[in-house]
């Protein structure tokens, strides 16, 4: 079966299928193609209902409160240091901010912000809590018509969550003043985790991740639309967060519900909370799980996957990790561009 690509308008044949492993909301397979000339890997068709796999409980609407913000804030402060390394001041927007953390930095370090969120509550909270202007809506490119040039504009792990994220790049490549600069962090699928786990790798995130798009290919667009690339890496520490140990287990967690559901029966909520965590969370589950002598006195089978699970984290940090800091195999990638 085949499908054209939204980007080349090319036939692009099946290249894998797969449930929602991250969020078990549902039993429906989604089929992802792989366009044959770009290399975009694109969910067909995105799911009519697509918004109600983004439930209340989904980990980027988790709000904190006014009082903790600034902590939670502070543990997205690279995304600030990268964004100043190019622009110190002026009007920025963040599209697909969720409650706002990294929104309250920019404002706090003097730029004039504002926000493109679809979530209503994520909003309200932005609004009231955070301090800055949203816009509550999906149609992203649609808005972005109606709103003054930016200096800076931010997708932190939005635009693979898109519809139509070509459309909202050149209305995104209009909005931005001469001078100004672009930041797109998103999943790499030339990563070393999306190689070995395909289909189960967490940031596959079927139906939400509707494309995986090759960081040349986004360097390739851009250009085309005025823009130039000042910078791209998979080793930053907003790339590096998401090539912890936390997402190998997830992508682990998704292969073995799959293949081999018996050895995790018992165990669904120590394996299942890796995946809900936030990235950038430690790795303590597993040592908290073996200090419970009860499951190791009368639960030998968590006990051995837990020792299992020990064994995986000695692989990853001898072998998997040093391998995965080489530029290019870090499973999200950070991109800047200037508007020329």
């Amino acid at each position: 079966m085949t499908t054209l690509c939204p980007l080349c308008k090319i036939q692009s044949p099946d290249h894998f299928s797969v449930r929602d492993l991250n969020q078990d909301i549902s039993d429906t397979l989604f089929h992802y193609y792989r366009c044959p000339s770009c290399g975009l890997i694109f969910l067909f068709p995105v799911p009519d209902d697509l918004a109600s796999y983004y439930i209340p409980t989904y980990p980027a609407y988790q709000m904190p409160s006014s009082q903790e913000l600034e902590k939670k804030a502070m543990q997205e402060h690279y995304k600030l240091e990268t964004v100043q390394k190019f622009a110190t001041k002026g009007r920025l927007l963040e599209i697909g901010p969720s409650y706002g953390a990294f929104s309250y930095l920019a404002k706090k370090a003097g730029f004039d912000v504002e926000a493109i969120e679809m979530d209503a509550s994520c909003c309200k909270y932005l609004t009231e809590v955070v301090g800055v202007g949203a816009i509550n809506t999906n149609d992203v490119a649609t808005s972005l018509k109606k709103l003054m040039p930016y200096d800076v504009i931010t997708l932190w792990h939005v635009i693979e969550h898109l519809t139509d994220p070509w459309d909202i790049l050149a209305a995104i490549s209009s909005k931005i003043l001469p001078g100004g600069v672009l930041v797109i962090a998103a999943p790499n699928p030339s990563a070393l985790q999306f190689r070995i786990f395909g289909r189960y790798w967490a940031h596959v995130d079927a139906p939400r991740h509707l494309q995986l798009i090759l960081m040349q290919v986004l360097v390739k667009h851009m250009k085309s639309l005025g823009m130039t690339l000042v910078m791209a890496t998979t080793t930053d520490k907003a790339s590096n967060i998401f090539s912890t140990f936390d997402w190998w287990v997830a992508s682990v967690y998704n292969f073995l519900k799959t293949k081999a559901p018996f050895l995790l029966a018992g165990n669904d909520n120590v394996s299942k909370s890796r995946i809900d965590r936030p990235a950038d969370a430690g790795d303590g589950s597993i040592k908290a799980l073996l200090s419970h002598r009860r499951i190791i006195l009368f639960f030998p089978i968590r006990f051995a996957k837990s020792l299992l699970i020990e064994a995986f984290r000695l692989t990853f940090s001898l072998i998997l990790k040093p391998i995965e800091r080489h530029e290019g195999l870090g499973s999200a990638y950070t991109v800047v561009f200037k508007k020329d």
